[in-house]
C-alpha cells in the first residue's frame, strides 16, 4: 500500500478553492435543495462552495487545513483520497433524509468526512499508538455528532455563531466518510491478496 498523501492535499486544495471561489456566485445558484435534488444533482457538490458569511468561509478553511494535515500526517495512501472524494457528494445526499432543511451549504459535513476517512485509516491499517490515535479519532467523532443531536431540529443557532448550523451534515459527512473508507480498505486488502505470488 502506497502512502501518496500528495493527493490528499491536493483534494483539500481543491475544496479550498471551490469555497473561496462560491464567493463570485449567489448561493441559491450553488447551494443544496432537496427540492432540486433530482434536477441538479450537481448541487452536491457545489454545495461546498456556499459560505454564508465571512466567519462561516474562515472557520471552514481552518478546517480544511486541519483535515489536510490530518491526511498527511496519517501517511493517506491515494486510495484514501478516492473515498475522501466520493464521500464529498454522499455527505450533501443524506441530507435528503431531511428535506425540511431546504437549503445548506458548507464544507463542515465533507471535512467532517474527511477526518472519518483518516480515523477508518489509521485504525484499521495501522499499529500501536497509531491504531489508538485512529480509534481516538473515530469515538471523537462519533461523540460529537451524538452530542449534536443531528435528528432534532434541523437548524441549530450556537452561542457566538452568526449563522444557523445544520448537524445532520455533520453525522452524514461522518457516514459517508466511514463507507468510503471501508470500500477503499477493502479493495486494498483485495488487491493486495490477488498481487501476492504463488510460492
Amino acid at each position: 500500500m502506497k502512502a501518496s498523501p500528495a493527493a490528499w492535499l491536493g483534494l483539500a486544495a481543491l475544496l479550498a478553492v471551490a469555497a473561496l471561489g462560491g464567493a463570485l456566485f449567489p448561493a441559491s445558484a450553488l447551494d443544496w435543495q432537496p427540492a432540486l435534488a433530482v434536477r441538479e444533482p450537481w448541487r452536491a457538490f457545489t454545495a461546498v462552495a456556499v459560505h454564508y458569511s465571512p466567519r462561516h468561509l474562515g472557520v471552514n478553511l481552518a478546517g480544511t487545513a486541519l483535515v489536510a494535515a490530518l491526511g498527511w500526517a496519517a501517511r493517506v495512501p491515494a486510495s484514501m483520497a478516492a473515498a475522501w472524494a466520493c464521500a464529498w457528494p454522499l455527505t450533501q445526499l443524506g441530507l435528503a433524509l431531511r428535506p425540511d432543511l431546504q437549503h445548506y451549504g458548507g464544507l463542515s459535513g465533507v471535512l467532517h468526512a474527511g477526518a472519518a476517512v483518516v480515523a477508518v485509516h489509521l485504525t484499521l491499517s495501522s499499529r500501536g499508538m497509531r491504531r489508538a490515535l485512529g480509534a481516538g479519532l473515530g469515538a471523537g467523532l462519533v461523540m460529537k455528532v451524538l452530542l449534536e443531536t443531528p435528528w432534532g431540529a434541523p437548524l441549530r443557532h450556537p452561542p457566538g455563531w452568526d449563522i444557523a448550523t445544520a448537524p445532520l451534515g455533520h453525522a452524514t459527512g461522518v457516514a459517508a466518510g466511514v463507507a468510503c473508507a471501508l470500500v477503499a480498505h477493502a479493495s486494498m486488502r483485495h488487491h493486495a491478496g490477488s498481487t501476492t505470488p504463488i510460492r
